[in-house]
C-alpha cells in the first residue's frame, strides 16, 4: 500500500560559495593562475585590475561591494511592461565610463600592442617513435600495423597487450586483416628504434635489448646477458653468491659485470613523459625568513591576484534599471548579466578568503614548529597533528588538511611541503614525547652510514634505537623504514 507523509530533518548542506572556496585552498600556487585564467574566460563579468589596483582590496572596498549589491538588488525582474529599453544600449560601451575594451584581452592589451608569449613545445614519446617509422622500407598495410603497435605501448615503452589482441584490434576498429607472425616480425623492427628497450613486454627483455645493442660486445657484457638471461629471478633478489658461482666469476669481474646492468634504463620511455606542471617544479606558496631571531612570513604574490567587477557590466545593470520598459527577452538578458556579477563576487571573495586561511594556517605552523625554523634542525620538530592546528586556527580540520597537503613553504633551509611538519608522537624511555619525524631522521642516518656489505636488519636497527633511548618496536621501524622508501636488508646488500 502507497503513503503519503511529511518528515522534518535537519541537513547539513554546502552553498555553492563554500565548495568554491574548498576547490580553491587545495589549488596550489602553480595552477592558481591558470585557474583564474579559466574563471576570467567564463565570466566577462570578472576583470583583472589595472596599475592602481589594490593587491590587499583587489578594487573591491567594502563601500563599494555595498553599492555593488543595490545596483543588483535594486534591478526590478517583474512582468510590469513599460517604454522599451533597447538592449543594444547594454552591449555598447563607446561612452562606458570603464573605457574597457572588450575586443582587447583581459589584461588590457590589444593585438597589436599583445607581445608574443614563449610556448613550451614538448615531443611526446609516441611521436618520437613514429617519426622513426620513415627508416623502414613499408607498405601502407604494414605502416597502419606498426602505428598500432606503437600507440599501444605504455608510457614507460613497454608493450603491454598480447599479439592476439593486437591483431584483433586491428581487424575490428581499422578493417586491416593480418597474422600474428607479420605483427611479430614488425614489433622486432620496432625494437631497434631509440630509446634501447623499447616495444618489450617485460624488464627481462627490456634489458636484454639494451645488453644486446652495447658495442663491443666485451666479455663483461656477454656475462651480463647471461645474468639477465638466465639468472635474473636471483639478480633481482641479490642473490649475488649463488649467480657468482654458477658464472665462476672472481668479485671484481662480477661487480663490473653490475656497473654495466645497473647502468641500463629500466623505463625507456620515461625520460618524455609529460608531468603535471604543479609537480614538475615547486613553487613556494610561502616565504618564512629570520630577521634577527623574529620569524616573518609572507605569501606568495601569485596568491592575491588583482581581480575587480567589469565596472561595464554594473553599467548595464543600471541602465536596465533606469528604462521605463523591461520586455522579456530585456530580463532575461539582465538576469545573466545578474548572474555573471553575483559570481564575480564570490568568486574574487573566496580568492580574499583563500589567502586569509593561507597565512592563518601557515602561521599557527611556525608558531607550533617555532625551533625548526629558527634552526633547520629536523629533530626539532615536535609531534604535531591536523588537529592541532585545527584547534589553534579554529578552521575544520578538513581544512587544515586541504591546505597541508598541496602547499609548500619556502625557508632558509630549504623548500618543504606543509605536510612535512605533521607527524605523530613516540615516548622515549623517561616517558618524553617525540615526534616521529625525529624517529625516521635518525634511523636514516643509521642506514645511511651502515656497511652496505653487511647493512643492518630489522631487528638490529630496533636496537640501535631502543640504545638510544627510543621505546620502539621492530614492526614500527620496518614501517617507517618502508615510509622512506629504503628497501629490506638483503637488498641494500653491495658488493
Amino acid at each position: 500500500m502507497l503513503r503519503q507523509s511529511q518528515q522534518q530533518k535537519l541537513l547539513q548542506k554546502l552553498s555553492p560559495q563554500q565548495i568554491q572556496l574548498m576547490k580553491l585552498l587545495q589549488i596550489p600556487t602553480a595552477n592558481l593562475e591558470e585557474r583564474i585564467k579559466e574563471e576570467l574566460e567564463e565570466n566577462p563579468a570578472l576583470e583583472v585590475g589595472g596599475e592602481e589596483t589594490s593587491t590587499d582590496e583587489y578594487d573591491l572596498q567594502d563601500n563599494e561591494s555595498d553599492d555593488f549589491d543595490d545596483d543588483i538588488e535594486d534591478v526590478e525582474l517583474s512582468n510590469d511592461t513599460a517604454d522599451k529599453v533597447d538592449i543594444d544600449d547594454f552591449l555598447r560601451h563607446e561612452d562606458d565610463d570603464s573605457g574597457r575594451d572588450y575586443g582587447d584581452d583581459y589584461y588590457g592589451n590589444s593585438d597589436t600592442e599583445r607581445g608574443t608569449t614563449p610556448v613550451r613545445v614538448e615531443t611526446s614519446f609516441h611521436d618520437y617513435v613514429l617519426d622513426q617509422l620513415g627508416m623502414l622500407e613499408l607498405d601502407e598495410h604494414s605502416h597502419a600495423i606498426a602505428e598500432q603497435i606503437i600507440g599501444s605501448m605504455d608510457e614507460d615503452g613497454y608493450l603491454r597487450r598480447e599479439i592476439t589482441a593486437l591483431v584483433d584490434d586491428l581487424a575490428f576498429g581499422q578493417n586491416i586483416y593480418t597474422r600474428e607472425e607479420e605483427v611479430n616480425e614488425l614489433i622486432k623492427k620496432i625494437q631497434q628504434f631509440d630509446p634501447p628497450g623499447v616495444c618489450a613486454w617485460t624488464l627481462q627483455e627490456c634489458l636484454l635489448l639494451q645488453l644486446k645493442r652495447i658495442e663491443p660486445q666485451s666479455k663483461a657484457v656477454k656475462n651480463a646477458i647471461e645474468v639477465i638471461d638466465v639468472y635474473f629471478n636471483e639478480f633481482i633478489k641479490k642473490h649475488y653468491d649463488k649467480i657468482q658461482r654458477h658464472l665462476g666469476l672472481n668479485n671484481e669481474d662480477f661487480k663490473e659485470v653490475i656497473n654495466i646492468i645497473i647502468k641500463l634504463n629500466p623505463k625507456p620511455g620515461a625520460a618524455f613523459a609529460i608531468v603535471n606542471k604543479a609537480e614538475s617544479y615547486i613553487i613556494p606558496d610561502f616565504f618564512v625568513f629570520n630577521n634577527n631571531g623574529k620569524l616573518e612570513l609572507s605569501l606568495n604574490s601569485k596568491n592575491a591576484p588583482e581581480l575587480k567587477v567589469s565596472e561595464g557590466y554594473r553599467e548595464m545593470m543600471r541602465a536596465y534599471d533606469r528604462g521605463d520598459k523591461k520586455d522579456k527577452r530585456q530580463k532575461e538578458a539582465v538576469q545573466f548579466i545578474k548572474q555573471k556579477l553575483d559570481s564575480a563576487k564570490w568568486f574574487i571573495d573566496a580568492i580574499k578568503q583563500r589567502q586569509h586561511t593561507l597565512l592563518q594556517t601557515m602561521q599557527a605552523i611556525i608558531d607550533f614548529q617555532t625551533d625548526f625554523f629558527l634552526t633547520g634542525d629536523e629533530t626539532a620538530l615536535k609531534p604535531m597533528i591536523l588537529k592541532d592546528i585545527a584547534l589553534i586556527t579554529g578552521l575544520d580540520v578538513s581544512t587544515v588538511s586541504r591546505v597541508a597537503n598541496s602547499k609548500f613553504v619556502q625557508t632558509e633551509f630549504g623548500t618543504y611541503k606543509l605536510k612535512y611538519f605533521f607527524s605523530e608522537a613516540l615516548q622515549t624511555e623517561s616517558g618524553e614525547e617525540v615526534s616521529t619525524r625525529e624517529v625516521k631522521t635518525i634511523l636514516n642516518d643509521i642506514i645511511g652510514s651502515e656497511n652496505k656489505r653487511k647493512p643492518h636488519s630489522d631487528e638490529k636497527l630496533t636496537e640501535m634505537l631502543q640504545e638510544k633511548g627510543y621505546n620502539i618496536a621492530r614492526r614500527t621501524v620496518a614501517k617507517y623504514r618502508e615510509q622512506l622508501n629504503i628497501p629490506v636488508a638483503r637488498l641494500r646488500k653491495e658488493l
